[in-house]
């Protein structure tokens, strides 16, 4: 039997140095568990913090100012506009809202004007990141 066939022992002139030795599969194999019992707590912990992440509608830049239907901030008192929410939504609560659900203490009217304005959030407004990753899928 030559060295090379040895489970473990690797060559020494390093002509197989490409093909990987038992003992080294198994190493790699044993990071890569590791690798995955680190990061799913993490994912677990994403979770958790999407869902609890707030989306004030409107942001601070826009207080005062109403939302209308399309989800634009428009002055106070605009016929079929609706005062922005007393409170932030939660990622959760938004999330069961684009599922069908009424956004908590509005109206269905209301609540599509607020997720229109949800929508339309970019980057750098209040809100946006919390609403971006509630769009990744897990």
């Amino acid at each position: 039997m030559e060295n090379s066939e040895i489970p473990g022992h690797e060559p020494a002139d390093g002509a197989d140095e490409a093909v990987p030795t038992r003992r080294r599969m198994l190493a790699l194999g044993a990071a890569g568990v590791s690798a995955a019992l680190t990061i799913r707590p993490a994912f677990a912990q994403t979770a958790v913090s999407v869902m609890n992440c707030e989306i004030p509608v409107p942001g601070p830049t826009g207080a005062g100012r109403y939302i209308d239907p399309n989800g634009k901030l428009v002055p106070p008192g605009t016929k079929g506009a609706f005062p922005g929410s007393p409170r932030p939504f939660t990622g959760e609560q938004v999330k069961r809202a684009f599922r069908g659900q009424t956004l908590p203490g509005a109206t269905y009217d209301q609540s599509q004007a607020y997720l229109q304005y949800i929508r339309r959030l970019q980057a750098g407004q209040s809100g946006f990141t919390c609403f971006a990753s509630i769009q990744m899928p897990r």
